[in-house]
């Protein structure tokens, strides 16, 4: 009798497990080519809950990658709070006008009620039937911004910097409003059907603010908000560098690590082993103009940094995978990963770390 086939689950939780299952696993975050396989704009495609689950279960199918992807767009976050969605015939949506725009309203604000607010029961809906698709053999990855990210959209970088040296009273308090927000709606999302939840961070990578800085400041939210979380949560800083910070970031909950590009996938490895598992780092934007020798070519590189012994999962660096990015692209990813993403690992993946 032939062995039973590893699902995707039983792949993602090998590898979390820090230990070699089938293959690596892949995650390809793809949010807006859901629009294309269903022949709608972007901005149609995020005006229906079904529309996007139909999308994700239509990309899982076609590349075979190993999750499906209940994030929409960033700032359906300050959506919620009544903040502006700029939508885009080729890109993400981007958030508008930033809605606090003048500190002292800070004290004023509450909380969106998470699933009797709209923009946000879409995607719990979307979550919800993806679940019912799906079951317990894929995961489904939910996210948020992490309350201490989050403010860049509330309003504005050069505000919200100047908040966090010369304020810190309305700090505390945006960080308090920001991280009640952010637990319930990481678990409504996880109540919907989450199996875990991203959250984003690129704020508190060094490439944004010191380290010094970030174990003041959003090290500290980390740790508050994550124990909150009623699942596993990965944390990823959304193309930015991650190994300064890495030993930091395995003190906050987290399970798993979004690298950068600018991160060395072998050194990240070893400061991760046993703690974090890797997520990453393929170079979204460079993706764009790849060829399928190209694709192969950045996949065995992935591999041969990090997919020794598990604790790694291939994907790409920011989150979310360019629009423009070509199908002939995304299915020369896929199939490196199974030629090449075999355990054991031969060849130029096997090398020593």
């Amino acid at each position: 009798m032939s062995e039973a086939k590893t699902t995707s689950m039983q792949r993602v939780l090998t590898t979390l497990g820090h230990n070699e299952p089938d293959r690596v696993p892949l995650f390809l975050l793809l949010t807006m080519h859901g629009a294309k396989e269903l022949g709608l704009s972007i901005k149609d495609y995020f005006s229906r809950a079904d529309y996007v689950a139909e999308g994700q279960l239509r990309l899982r199918e076609k590349y075979g990658h190993d999750c499906l992807y209940s994030f929409f767009y960033a700032p359906v976050e300050v959506e919620a709070w009544g903040g502006e969605v700029i939508y885009q015939d080729d890109g993400p949506a981007n958030s508008g006008t930033p809605f606090i725009t003048d500190q002292t309203g800070i004290a004023k604000l509450k909380v969106p009620d998470v699933k009797g607010t709209s923009c946000l029961a879409k995607v719990l809906e979307a979550t919800k039937l993806l679940k019912k698709a799906a079951g317990d053999d894929v995961p489904i990855v939910g996210v948020v911004m992490s309350p201490f990210s989050l403010p860049v959209m509330q309003m504005g970088f050069a505000a919200y910097l100047e908040l966090i040296y010369r304020e810190p009273l309305l700090f505390a308090r945006l960080m308090e409003i920001n991280e009640a927000f952010c637990v319930e709606w990481s678990n409504a999302q996880l109540e919907a059907g989450a199996t875990a939840i991203c959250y984003f961070d690129p704020v508190s990578s060094p490439t944004i603010i010191p380290r010094e800085l970030y174990l003041k400041t959003g090290y500290q939210v980390a740790k508050r908000t994550i124990k909150q979380i009623k699942g596993p949560t990965a944390t990823h800083m959304a193309s930015g560098r991650a190994l300064p910070i890495a030993a930091d970031l395995a003190e906050t909950g987290t399970a798993v690590l979004g690298a950068g590009t600018l991160d060395d996938l072998a050194e990240l490895k070893q400061t991760c082993q046993g703690k974090l598992t890797i997520l990453g780092n393929l170079n979204g934007l460079e993706m764009v103009h790849w060829n399928r020798d190209e694709a192969r070519a950045q996949v065995k590189a992935a591999l041969a940094g990090a997919a020794k012994g598990g604790g790694f999962i291939l994907s790409d660096n920011h989150g979310e995978i360019p629009w423009q990015v070509q199908d002939e692209v995304l299915l020369a990813v896929s199939e490196a990963v199974q030629s090449c993403g075999q355990y054991p690992l031969k060849g130029q993946a096997e090398s020593d770390e």
